[in-house]
């Protein structure tokens, strides 16, 4: 088992989580980002018991995204953790870099 972490800009959370699942040919509809919002709000990454694990399952594999808000800032901290093929490794590490940033203009709508 692997783990890639990092944190990313609250804002920039729904389109990670799409792209991720995606990579992981998953579908992420609107249900599944009503459930990730709503947990989100309530966890702190100060606290171990404060995270919110989210499956994300695809025909071919499937991972486990834990998440924690920043409790005072805009940040979610993130933890892709499950079978990571070098790829996708690399892929979770790119989106994680990608969507850290304050520049708007790096959104994914």
């Amino acid at each position: 088992m692997t783990e890639v972490d990092g944190w990313i800009q609250e804002r920039n959370l729904r389109s990670f989580m799409e792209l991720l699942s995606h990579y992981v040919d998953c579908e992420f509809e609107a249900t599944d980002w009503e459930t990730v919002a709503r947990a989100v709000v309530k966890t702190d990454d100060g606290q171990a018991s404060g995270w919110y694990v989210y499956p994300l399952a695809g025909d071919r594999r499937g991972i486990e995204v834990r998440l924690a808000r920043s409790v005072g800032s805009e940040e979610v901290s993130v933890a892709v953790n499950g079978p990571l093929t070098t790829e996708l490794e690399i892929r979770a590490d790119t989106l994680l870099s990608a969507f850290a940033t304050d520049n708007a203009a790096a959104q994914v709508c």
